[in-house]
């Protein structure tokens, strides 16, 4: 069975940086994709960054071009969101996700993501 978990986040002041972590295990596939989203409250689900665990492809959003910075640790199975100069806008609940295939999109699309963790808040104050 395949069991997503992310961590790390928190409340913390504008400007400040936070690193979020995901781990997927039960995989038995050649490749298959990790990706982080936020959803903010009244918004929909957005995409802010997915990897291969293949090749180590990758997509940023606009939202984490320049700010934000998506890695992995292959010994622990682990992917992680850094996360720098924090503004009121990233505030949300942040998600990892992960699914069978990675697809080489211009975002990451929520749709295409199968299985999904319980969210980690991020709170970013004054």
């Amino acid at each position: 069975e395949v069991h997503v978990v992310e961590s790390g986040g928190g409340l913390v002041q504008v400007g400040g940086s936070l690193r979020l972590s995901c781990t997927a295990t039960g995989f038995h596939f050649d490749e298959y994709a990790i990706g982080w989203f936020r959803q903010a409250p009244g918004k929909e689900r957005e995409g802010i960054s997915c990897v291969s665990s293949r090749d180590g492809s990758r997509i940023f959003g606009d939202s984490a071009k320049g700010r934000f910075t998506i890695s992995s640790d292959s010994a622990k199975s682990t992917v992680y969101l850094q996360m720098n100069n924090l503004t009121s806008e990233d505030t949300a609940t942040y998600y990892c996700a992960a699914d069978r295939i990675f697809r080489r999109t211009r975002v990451c699309r929520p749709d295409e993501y199968d299985w999904w963790g319980q969210g980690t808040q991020v709170t970013v104050s004054p």
